[in-house]
């Protein structure tokens, strides 16, 4: 869930950091600004993606999932059917 993006001074910015990190944890997007330019782009950090070695640790032990020499190449054929950006929705 994203709220709006948040416009600021450089000046503003400086006067309550911590604030802004506490809209930025509430999900908010803060710009700060110096005059017309945008000098900083607060957001929360992407969270970390899983290595298809993590991925296969977490299959339980009776799954049917056939890992062969094929594997890498269905993998590759799924990613590229699907090469739309993820844009989904925003819930309030």
């Amino acid at each position: 869930m994203s709220m709006a993006t948040i416009h600021i001074s450089a000046t503003e910015a400086a006067r309550d950091f911590a604030g802004l990190l506490a809209r930025v944890r509430a999900g908010a997007e803060v710009v700060i600004e110096d005059g017309p330019l945008t000098v900083a782009v607060l957001h929360t950090p992407a969270p970390p993606r899983r290595s298809i070695e993590e991925c296969i640790a977490l299959l339980p032990e009776d799954s049917p999932a056939t890992i062969d020499e094929d594997f890498a190449r269905d993998v590759e054929e799924a990613v590229a059917a699907h090469r739309e950006p993820l844009n989904p929705p925003a819930w309030d």
